[in-house]
């Protein structure tokens, strides 16, 4: 099933790479971020650095989301990840797209102009109508936490 997002892209910093933002492969989830930056930036072990990409983007209804997640090729092979996991972009934000990198490598990383950094992935909203009630109905797991069903 496709369903046709448009989503505009300012790119303010990109230049003639801006109409190379694309989907790699047919079969991608997301898009792929690059730093927009203007000389390498070295990222040393445990330090968080925020990466612009250059790109703004409209997101047409508050029904989709942009979710900005970590490259799982540098997550795996140095460590270098999302601060915050996970970025949402909500359909009113407009501003530029920065990406806050962390290391949690043993070594320095360097991110060179144009690296890919990070992925986006569109996603549909459910907007939840909030109900405030005094009591939550009971379940079969009640309010067991961490671990409560197996390790």
């Amino acid at each position: 099933m496709e369903i046709d997002v448009k989503v505009k892209i300012l790119s303010n910093r990109l230049g003639d790479k801006a109409n190379s933002i694309s989907y790699a492969t047919e079969g991608s989830a997301g898009i792929d971020l690059c730093a927009s930056i203007d000389k390498p930036i070295t990222i040393k072990p445990g330090d968080i650095i925020k990466i612009a990409t250059g790109i703004s983007i409209q997101i047409p209804n508050r029904f989709i989301g942009g979710f900005v997640f970590p490259r799982s090729g540098l997550s795996s092979k140095y460590g270098i990840s999302l601060a915050n996991s996970v970025g949402v972009i909500d359909s009113d934000y407009t501003g530029e797209i920065v990406c806050p990198v962390i290391n949690h490598g043993s070594n320095d990383y360097i991110i060179n102009p144009g690296d890919r950094i990070a992925q986006i992935v569109f996603m549909p909203i459910c907007i939840a109508k909030l109900h405030f009630v005094d009591e939550l109905s009971p379940t079969e797991r009640g309010s067991g936490g961490f671990g409560s069903t197996g390790i």
